[in-house]
Formats: C-alpha cells, sequence, structure tokens
C-alpha cells in the first residue's frame, strides 16, 4: 500500500522511519501508539454511562454531573488543533511523553476528586494532555514501520479509533456497577505509566527536528473562545430547548462570530496556531468533509442504540456496550484481507463502496421492532464492520495525499479535530432529533389508536379504568421510542449517502500512499 522510500532520501529527522528499531521494537512500539491511541479515545465515552453514580457520590444533580463529559470534549477539541505547533517546538516523542504523564496524573485526580468542581477541573486537564495524544500516536506509527509495514500499522490505530468509543460504555457501565466510579479515571494510571516507561525505552531514536516558531496568542484565544462557546452550546442546548434560550441563541452567535473571526486571522497571521491553508487543495476538503459526515453518523448509533437498549429494551449497560462494539470487532478481524485488497484500488473507490455499505445496513437499522431480539439488533453492527477497514485507511491515504508533504502535519491534526468535533455535534443532533421524532410520533399514536374506543375494548377485556390507561400509555410510548429509532437511522442513511458522493467526485490524490510523517500528527 506504501511505496518503499528511496535509500538516497531520509526521512525528516535524518533516517528513515523504522530503520533504527529492530522488528521486535517495531512492533512493541506500535502496540503502545495503539494502546495509548485507544485509551484516550475511550475516555470519550467512558464517563456517559457512569453519570447517575458520579452525581449521587458527589451530591449534584445530573445535569450538573453532564460537566464531567462538557469540560473533558471542549479541553480536548481546544488542545487536538494546536498538536503540530507543540511537536514542532518541542518535538514529536517528547510531546507523546510529556502528554501521557500529564493524563496519568490527571486521571488520578479525577478519581481521587472529593467534589464536582476539583473533577471538572482534573477533567479538563485530563482533556487538554490527553488531545495530542492521538495524533501524535498517528505520526508516530508511521516514524516506527518501515514502508512496507506502515500501512497495516496504520489499520490497526485506526481500528482503536472505532473500538473506543463502543467500549466506552461496555468498561463505564461494569466499572461503576460493580465497583466505584472513581476506578473508571484509576484505571488509566497504570496503563499511562507502562506507556511512559516504554515509550522512554524504545521512542527516543525516532525524535523529530524542532523549530522554535513564536506562539499566535490571538489565533489561540480565538480557538478557545469559538469552540468552547460551541461546545457548551452542543451540550446544553437539548435542556434548553435549543433557539427557544436566549443563552442558547448567545452561544451560538459567539461561537459563529468568534470562528469568522478566527480564520480571517488565522489566513493573514505569518505563524498561525492552525494552519487552514491546507483546505486550498479540493481533494482534502471533499475527504475531510466525507470524514466528518461519516464519523457522525457512525457516532449515531454509537450514541443512540445503547440509550435505547438501555433505557427501553430492558439491557445492562453491559449487555449494550457489546452489541455496539461487534462492528469494531469485526473490523479489527476483516483488516488482514483488507490490507492485501485496498492496494489493488482507488482509495476513492474503496471509501465510497465502504461509506455506501454503512448506508445499506442504516436503512436495515430503520427496520428495527420493539421485540428485536439481541441478535437482530447485532447482525447488522458486524456487518457494518466489514466496511470499517476500507474506510478509515484509504481515507487518510485520499487525504494526505492530497496536500503537500510539508503540509502532512497540519492536515492530519485537521482530520484529528474534526473527528472530535464530528462526536460533539452527533451526539447533541441524533439525541434532539431522537427526542422530537418521539414526541411527533406518540401524537401520530394517540389519533391512531381512539383512546375511548381502545379503552372500551379494554375494559371489555377485566381491565380497570387506571390500568387500561397505564397499559395504553406503555404502548404507545414503547412505540413511539422504536420509530423516532427507525427515523434517524433513515436520516444517518441519508447523511451517509451524501457523504459517499463527496467522496467519488473528489480528485485523485497525487500518491496512493500513506504519506510519511514528520510533523505533529
Amino acid at each position: 500500500m506504501a511505496a518503499p522510500a528511496a535509500p538516497a532520501t531520509p526521512a525528516r529527522g535524518g533516517f528513515h522511519p523504522g530503520s533504527v528499531l529492530t522488528d521486535r521494537q517495531q512492533y512493541a512500539a506500535g502496540i503502545l501508539m495503539a494502546l495509548g491511541n485507544l485509551m484516550i479515545v475511550l475516555d470519550l465515552t467512558v464517563a456517559n454511562v457512569s453519570i447517575p453514580h458520579i452525581a449521587g457520590s458527589l451530591g449534584v444533580s445530573m445535569d450538573e454531573g453532564t460537566w464531567v463529559i462538557t469540560s473533558y470534549a471542549v479541553a480536548e477539541a481546544i488542545c487536538v488543533p494546536l498538536t503540530g505547533w507543540l511537536a514542532t517546538r518541542f518535538g514529536a516523542v517528547r510531546m507523546f511523553i510529556a502528554a501521557m504523564c500529564g493524563f496519568g496524573l490527571f486521571s488520578l485526580l479525577c478519581g481521587m476528586s472529593p467534589t464536582l468542581g476539583v473533577l471538572v477541573v482534573a477533567r479538563i486537564g485530563q482533556g487538554l494532555c490527553g488531545a495530542p495524544i492521538m495524533p501524535l500516536s498517528q505520526t508516530l506509527m508511521m516514524r516506527i514501520f518501515t514502508p512496507e509495514r506502515r500501512a497495516r500499522a496504520i489499520g490497526v490505530w485506526a481500528m482503536t479509533t472505532m473500538l473506543g468509543p463502543a467500549l466506552g460504555p461496555i468498561v463505564g457501565g461494569y466499572i461503576s456497577d460493580n465497583y466505584s466510579w472513581h476506578w473508571i479515571f484509576l484505571i488509566n494510571v497504570p496503563i499511562a505509566i507502562g506507556c511512559v516507561l516504554a515509550a522512554l525505552s524504545l521512542l527516543p531514536p525516532l525524535e523529530t527536528k524542532t523549530t522554535k516558531q513564536p506562539i499566535d496568542t490571538i489565533g489561540l484565544a480565538l480557538l478557545v473562545f469559538w469552540i468552547g462557546c460551541l461546545q457548551i452550546m452542543l451540550d446544553i442546548g437539548r435542556e434548553h430547548d435549543w433557539f427557544a434560550d436566549w443563552r442558547i441563541v448567545a452561544l451560538a452567535a459567539s461561537s459563529l462570530i468568534g470562528f469568522a473571526v478566527f480564520v480571517v486571522w488565522e489566513l493573514t497571521e505569518e505563524h498561525p496556531v492552525v494552519d487552514l491553508k491546507v483546505f486550498r487543495h479540493p481533494g482534502f476538503r471533499y475527504a475531510l468533509g466525507a470524514l466528518g459526515l461519516t464519523f457522525g453518523a457512525y457516532m449515531a448509533s454509537i450514541v443512540l442504540i445503547p440509550q435505547w437498549l438501555q433505557g427501553n429494551m430492558g439491557y445492562t449497560s453491559r449487555q449494550a456496550g457489546l452489541t455496539t462494539a461487534f462492528t469494531a470487532l469485526t473490523a479489527i478481524c476483516v483488516m488482514p484481507l483488507a490490507q492485501r485488497i485496498i492496494p489493488k484500488l482507488d482509495a476513492r473507490v474503496s471509501v465510497g463502496l465502504a461509506i455506501l455499505w454503512m448506508s445499506v445496513i442504516s436503512i436495515v437499522r430503520s427496520g428495527w421492532t420493539s421485540d428485536a431480539t439481541f441478535w437482530d439488533l447485532s447482525w447488522p453492527q458486524i456487518a457494518q464492520g466489514f466496511a470499517m477497514p476500507f474506510f478509515m485507511v484509504p481515507l487518510t491515504i485520499l487525504s494526505l495525499g492530497s496536500v503537500d508533504p510539508d503540509e502532512t502535519a497540519s492536515a492530519a491534526g485537521m482530520q484529528s479535530f474534526v473527528r472530535t468535533l464530528a462526536i460533539a455535534i452527533a451526539t447533541s443532533l441524533v439525541l434532539t432529533s431522537w427526542g422530537n421524532n418521539q414526541r411527533t410520533a406518540q401524537n401520530s399514536l394517540a389519533d391512531v389508536l381512539k383512546p375511548d374506543q381502545t379503552m372500551t375494548t379494554l375494559a371489555n377485556a377485566g381491565m380497570g379504568p387506571e390500568q387500561s390507561r397505564a397499559y395504553i400509555n406503555s404502548l404507545v410510548e414503547n412505540q413511539a421510542v422504536i420509530i423516532a429509532v427507525d427515523r434517524v437511522f433513515v436520516s444517518v442513511a441519508i447523511v451517509m449517502i451524501v457523504s459517499a458522493v463527496l467522496v467519488l467526485l473528489s480528485p485523485k490524490p497525487r500518491a496512493q500512499q500513506i504519506p510519511q510523517g514528520g510533523g505533529g500528527h
């Protein structure tokens, strides 16, 4: 999949990536990168099912408890675009080790937090330190492995990105139900320590070249402002009826204005904190648009299915999480076969067909009923997994192969930023759409049922008035929920079809290979 580098052309840093490590060291370092990335991505969702436990333990409301999720997401979204500058300034390996140390420290503080305020501050620190680890692990993967092994390594790395959000609810629910919510954070500490020790042993020879660059303080302040406003708006919008509340309107306007000023400033700044000039490449724009739409649509199933199964189908958090995890488990099994097929295909064809297959699976899900069994719900997840390897790796080729070699750092960082933002936006849109569709379906079903006639029928069957009303309400509510779920997946299918069209219309990348990484992402 990746063409071997010419011997006469050393990679940035004065050597060929992977050439300074033995085979055993390459595989050990690859496991380190994949484990570090999995830990960070897992923490995006691990606390979601634990909020009731956290809120009850700390004596706060559920609404206040959601700041545990919001604070982490805001901090990570802000810091991800800065990874390129940080790695260029301090070195990719040093930044990876420092970020892992910080993540472990703040995970310890999260687990020991006595109050919500302390927990939120620790989660902010956790998000700031965790944000660079995902793009840095991607860069270091490309420096660790020789060119002929690089595609497979990136494929395994990509699968951890898909597996993490699915495993989060399983791990978080199991630990909170059987032990204590503190351990969803404390479990990170030994993993972080192990990763730091392994990185100190294996990665120093892979350090990237550093350059002293001034920091764009105004650009950084604008970035913090508009992302912070957007993330808070997305997190509290459903609770405040969205734009019916003046606070949501103010946050939306502030985010929009801040974003516009940020774009103008970064395009005219000599040393921008985020290099937006990569968007001048049409292939990159198309690929990034497809990534945002498809990853957001994929997250719809990760967000919606567990909540529906736990809230309406009587599933435990572990059972609900296992259902969603089948996609990533299948993808991992298919990856070896995909690595042989992908190099023979145009990246656009591979990604486009994979997304279309995922849209077909969403249409299948739109036929679910309230009496669906565990395997009725699981087989579409299994089938979707066959498409994932043909989506993630070729899309990396399509996007990074469309930019100049010295822009791969900024382009890869933008990919991580879009993935992070897609999770936040998809979560809010999916849950809002689900709630609105439930209300619409309930009104429609109430009209169809003709309550007076139904009450008479139930009374003739021996039910009392209260029992009859409870039966009707339960029936309407359960059916409205599943109708709403089905409608959401119809919308998801449409979004994926649009995404596939974007990919198929994009220009062919200049190089059908994963570019060698030397920068920050």
